[in-house]
C-alpha cells in the first residue's frame, strides 16, 4: 500500500523552502472552541509550548505581530512602548484575512501578504521548540523561537499582563525590527 503523501500548507512550503526544521501536527477543529489552550489540549502538548499569533495596530508603526503564549493576554502598553507606539489596538476580525490571507483560529507568523514588525514573547526563548499555526485551523507547526524569530525578523520581549521575563529587566535581548525593504 503506498505510503499517503503530507499535504503541506503555504507556511511548511516556505519553512522548507528555507531549509528550517519543524514539525507537524493536526487536530480536530471545534468551529466552537478556536482557542489555543484548546488546540494545545487536543494536540496533547503543555500550553506553555503552544503560542498564539495577534494582529495589531498601532498609532505609529502601523499594524505589528505579537506571538504569545495561549494562555497568556497582551499588555497593549508593553507592546505599545517595545515597538515605538503611544498606543496599540487589536486589528478588528473583519480585517484580519484580506490584511494577513488568514482566518482566526488559523493565523501564523509565517507567510503573511505583507512582513510587519513581529515580536515573540521572550518566554519563548528558553524552550527547545513552540507550536504556532501552520496556516489552517486543525494545523501547528512546532519549530525552534530563534529560527522562528529569525525567519519573521522578530524580537524576543515581555509582551503579556503579569508575567515578567528576564528581558523585561533590560538584559539587552531586546530588538529592534528591521524590515528587508
Amino acid at each position: 500500500m503506498a505510503k499517503q503523501k503530507e499535504v503541506k500548507t503555504n507556511v511548511m512550503r516556505l519553512l522548507d523552502k528555507a531549509k528550517i526544521p519543524y514539525t507537524h501536527r493536526t487536530y480536530p477543529v471545534d468551529e466552537s472552541d478556536l482557542s489555543g489552550s484548546h488546540a494545545a489540549d487536543r494536540l496533547g502538548v503543555p500550553h506553555e509550548l503552544l503560542f498564539k499569533t495577534l494582529v495589531l495596530h498601532g498609532d505609529r508603526s502601523g499594524y505589528l505581530v505579537a506571538v504569545i503564549p495561549v494562555d497568556a493576554e497582551i499588555d497593549l502598553k508593553k507592546l505599545a512602548k517595545i515597538s515605538g507606539n503611544k498606543k496599540v489596538e487589536m486589528l478588528p476580525l473583519k480585517e484580519l484575512l484580506p490584511l494577513t490571507g488568514y482566518i482566526r483560529g488559523g493565523c501564523s507568523p509565517i507567510g503573511m501578504k505583507k512582513s510587519f514588525p513581529s515580536y515573540l514573547h521572550c518566554s519563548a526563548e528558553s524552550l527547545p521548540q513552540i507550536g504556532v499555526s501552520a496556516g489552517q485551523r486543525g494545523e501547528q507547526i512546532f519549530l525552534s523561537p530563534q529560527d522562528l524569530s529569525d525567519y519573521i525578523h522578530g524580537s524576543f520581549a515581555d509582551l503579556i499582563i503579569d508575567t515578567p521575563c528576564a528581558c523585561s529587566e533590560g538584559s539587552g535581548k531586546e530588538k529592534t525590527w528591521k524590515s528587508d525593504s
